[in-house]
């Protein structure tokens, strides 16, 4: 998995690529949980490139919400595709999360 992170107004993007699964899946709590303590409150996940997610990268990403929660922040996701949208949409997280199409779409609603 790769974790590349760039500033986008007073949001920062992140985006992954490869997979999201037990092995990585620490990693990246890890990454996103560092940059909640270096003060970053709002987050767009691009999952543009991500070809998986496991259920301990579902357990990740409601950690992070959770710490986020507590700074008054948030977690938005975009481009979600075929599986990772799949499983998404089986575990509910389009009624837990804000969930857009694209960047733009996004960036407009927050």
């Amino acid at each position: 998995m790769e974790i590349n992170t760039r500033k986008q107004n007073n949001t920062l993007v992140v985006s992954a690529k490869g997979r999201i699964d037990a092995v990585t899946a620490p990693e990246f709590e890890n990454s996103l949980s560092d940059l909640i303590t270096n003060g970053e409150t709002t987050f767009l996940i691009n999952f543009n490139n991500l070809d998986y997610i496991s259920s301990a990268g579902l357990r990740s990403i409601l950690a992070t919400a959770k710490k986020l929660k507590e700074k008054k922040g948030e977690i938005i996701f975009y481009g979600l595709q075929g599986p990772v949208k799949d499983v998404f949409n089986i575990a509910g997280f389009y009624s837990i999360f804000r969930i857009f199409n694209t960047e733009e779409e996004a960036l407009k609603k927050n």
